[in-house]
């Protein structure tokens, strides 16, 4: 699925899934030294017309709680397949996902659903905000699509992240790395174990993508979040604990 796609249905299964989230979270911490993501022997292929495309061709991997994990890789190496397949917005051909144990693709509808809105966050490179809400109102999303409506804490979040005087504009009176901060701020409202991001500085400069970053992986530490994070910017994975490559959908160890 192309990363546009992706992020408009993203915004857009959020709002259907809305009658299949209950009230109680059931947000559950790792146990001790057990992976929070593992992947294993995950395969993901396209067709196109006649044509079959493997993305990804046996991928495993495990992803421990508290780690800040890059994917990298040429354009085309499966990257944001990956990185949509463990977060559960693409489900693989074969292989498993399992996140604390559990098997993410097995779970029923619902589940799946609270999983993804309780305990992942995802920052977008195109930032995926709905341009006819303020910051305030994106940032408030996931928090609604759960049966909530914390302003104030959306409030709090955007404050943080250096946006406190931009809380009712819109994101086209915002430029893109401040878009890309309300991102940031959004993929936090629900308190995440992990958080998800794909060339989240793809759309920025060097100098305000920097930034973004610097904010973001703060961020993670200040919270003691999982983060996994694909990038093309070899540079830019050297700030992580791990770095990981993509190879042709093949893990380059």
């Amino acid at each position: 699925m192309p990363a546009d796609k992706a992020e408009k249905s993203f915004v857009s299964h959020a709002f259907s899934v809305y009658r299949y989230i209950l009230v109680n979270s059931d947000k559950q911490p790792p146990e001790q030294d057990q992976a929070i993501i593992v992947a294993e022997d995950v395969y993901r292929t396209f067709e196109i017309g006649s044509s079959r495309i493997e993305v990804l061709r046996g991928v495993s991997l495990e992803v421990q709680a508290g780690e800040k994990l890059f994917l990298c890789g040429a354009s085309g190496a499966g990257k944001t397949s990956l990185l949509y397949t463990l977060a559960g917005l693409e489900k693989p051909n074969q292989g498993k996902v399992l996140i604390s144990g559990e098997s993410l693709y097995e779970m029923n509808r619902s589940r799946q659903a609270r999983c993804r809105n309780r305990r992942m966050g995802y920052v977008f490179q195109s930032y995926a905000l709905l341009p006819e809400l303020t910051a305030c109102e994106n940032v408030c999303l996931p928090a609604m699509i759960g049966g909530k409506n914390s302003l104030q804490r959306a409030g709090e979040l955007l404050d943080r992240v250096g946006l406190g005087d931009r809380l009712h504009h819109l994101p086209p009176e915002l430029s893109g790395g401040e878009q890309q901060r309300v991102a940031i701020a959004r993929s936090l409202m629900n308190d995440p174990e992990i958080l998800f991001a794909d060339e989240p500085t793809g759309n920025l400069d060097s100098k305000t993508g920097a930034e973004v970053m610097d904010l973001l992986l703060s961020l993670v530490d200040e919270q003691n979040k999982t983060l996994l994070v694909v990038t093309h910017d070899s540079s830019l994975a050297q700030s992580g604990d791990r770095k990981l490559e993509l190879v042709d959908g093949l893990m380059n160890n």
